[in-house]
Protein backbone atom coordinates (compact mmCIF):
# COMPACT_ATOMS: atom_id res chain seq x y z
CA UNK A 1 0.00 0.00 0.00
CA UNK A 2 3.02 2.45 0.52
CA UNK A 3 3.81 2.51 -2.22
CA UNK A 4 0.96 3.49 -4.75
CA UNK A 5 1.04 6.59 -5.68
CA UNK A 6 -2.14 7.65 -3.54
CA UNK A 7 -1.03 6.61 -0.40
CA UNK A 8 0.47 9.93 0.04
CA UNK A 9 -2.48 11.75 0.46
CA UNK A 10 -3.73 8.68 2.30
CA UNK A 11 -0.65 8.34 4.70
CA UNK A 12 -1.76 10.82 7.67
CA UNK A 13 -5.10 9.09 7.73
CA UNK A 14 -4.67 5.78 7.56
CA UNK A 15 -2.74 5.14 10.86
CA UNK A 16 -5.58 7.21 12.53
CA UNK A 17 -8.77 5.26 11.69
CA UNK A 18 -7.17 1.41 10.97
CA UNK A 19 -10.54 -0.23 11.03
CA UNK A 20 -11.26 1.54 8.48
CA UNK A 21 -8.38 2.34 6.55
CA UNK A 22 -8.83 -0.21 3.64
CA UNK A 23 -12.06 1.02 2.98
CA UNK A 24 -10.88 4.57 2.59
CA UNK A 25 -7.80 3.41 0.35
CA UNK A 26 -10.44 1.71 -2.09
CA UNK A 27 -12.63 4.53 -2.19
CA UNK A 28 -10.72 6.83 -2.74
CA UNK A 29 -8.92 4.98 -5.66
CA UNK A 30 -11.65 4.17 -6.85
CA UNK A 31 -13.24 7.81 -7.04
CA UNK A 32 -10.21 9.37 -7.87
CA UNK A 33 -8.61 6.74 -10.56
CA UNK A 34 -11.94 4.63 -12.35
CA UNK A 35 -14.91 7.13 -11.99
CA UNK A 36 -12.22 10.16 -12.24
CA UNK A 37 -13.96 12.85 -9.30
CA UNK A 38 -12.19 15.90 -9.36
CA UNK A 39 -11.48 18.71 -6.38
CA UNK A 40 -11.23 15.32 -4.57
CA UNK A 41 -10.83 15.86 -0.83
CA UNK A 42 -10.37 14.02 3.24
CA UNK A 43 -12.53 14.93 5.62
CA UNK A 44 -11.72 13.76 8.98
CA UNK A 45 -15.35 12.44 10.79
CA UNK A 46 -13.73 11.81 14.69
CA UNK A 47 -17.10 11.18 16.12
CA UNK A 48 -17.50 8.04 13.27
CA UNK A 49 -13.99 7.21 13.52
CA UNK A 50 -12.92 7.34 9.76
CA UNK A 51 -12.83 9.74 7.17
CA UNK A 52 -14.66 10.94 4.52
CA UNK A 53 -13.95 11.60 1.03
CA UNK A 54 -15.94 14.73 -1.08
CA UNK A 55 -15.86 15.82 -4.18
CA UNK A 56 -17.43 16.22 -7.73
CA UNK A 57 -18.30 13.55 -10.47
CA UNK A 58 -17.28 14.40 -14.16
CA UNK A 59 -18.41 17.45 -15.09
CA UNK A 60 -20.67 18.13 -12.80
CA UNK A 61 -20.67 21.32 -10.02
CA UNK A 62 -22.68 19.38 -7.36
CA UNK A 63 -20.42 18.48 -4.37
CA UNK A 64 -21.01 15.00 -2.81
CA UNK A 65 -20.43 13.45 0.21
CA UNK A 66 -18.93 9.32 0.65
CA UNK A 67 -18.32 7.80 3.63
CA UNK A 68 -16.18 4.51 3.22
CA UNK A 69 -17.31 1.46 5.25
CA UNK A 70 -16.83 -2.08 5.41
CA UNK A 71 -19.85 -4.85 4.43
CA UNK A 72 -18.79 -6.22 7.61
CA UNK A 73 -19.45 -3.31 9.93
CA UNK A 74 -22.67 -2.88 11.69
CA UNK A 75 -23.88 1.15 11.22
CA UNK A 76 -26.84 2.54 13.54
CA UNK A 77 -28.72 5.06 12.92
CA UNK A 78 -26.97 6.99 15.50
CA UNK A 79 -23.71 6.62 13.71
CA UNK A 80 -26.06 8.11 10.38
CA UNK A 81 -26.99 11.00 12.24
CA UNK A 82 -23.14 11.47 13.69
CA UNK A 83 -22.04 11.09 9.59
CA UNK A 84 -24.73 14.16 8.71
CA UNK A 85 -23.60 16.35 11.65
CA UNK A 86 -19.73 15.81 11.33
CA UNK A 87 -20.24 16.80 7.16
CA UNK A 88 -22.35 19.70 7.56
CA UNK A 89 -25.75 18.68 6.94
CA UNK A 90 -25.68 17.59 3.05
CA UNK A 91 -28.71 16.87 1.58
CA UNK A 92 -27.76 13.34 1.20
CA UNK A 93 -24.35 11.36 1.70
CA UNK A 94 -23.12 8.35 -0.40
CA UNK A 95 -22.03 5.50 1.83
CA UNK A 96 -19.30 3.13 0.13
CA UNK A 97 -19.92 0.08 1.10
CA UNK A 98 -16.49 -2.17 0.04
CA UNK A 99 -16.30 -6.21 0.12
CA UNK A 100 -13.50 -8.56 0.45
CA UNK A 101 -13.11 -8.88 -2.97
CA UNK A 102 -12.74 -5.13 -3.48
CA UNK A 103 -16.22 -4.53 -5.05
CA UNK A 104 -17.62 -1.15 -4.03
CA UNK A 105 -21.60 -0.70 -4.04
CA UNK A 106 -22.47 2.98 -3.09
CA UNK A 107 -25.83 3.76 -1.37
CA UNK A 108 -27.33 7.17 -1.40
CA UNK A 109 -28.55 7.95 2.30
CA UNK A 110 -30.92 11.27 3.09
CA UNK A 111 -31.84 12.83 6.47
CA UNK A 112 -35.46 11.71 7.63
CA UNK A 113 -38.22 9.65 5.25
CA UNK A 114 -37.61 10.60 1.63
CA UNK A 115 -40.36 9.69 -0.58
CA UNK A 116 -38.87 8.12 -3.86
CA UNK A 117 -39.12 9.11 -7.04
CA UNK A 118 -41.70 8.00 -9.33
Amino acid sequence: MEKHPSYGALSPYLPKYPKAAGALFQTYNDLQLAQQWTDLEIIELPGCSRCALRGRRPNTAELLSVVPCSLAESLSTDWIRTTFQELGGPPHVYLAINTEDSSIVYYKISPGIVKPPL
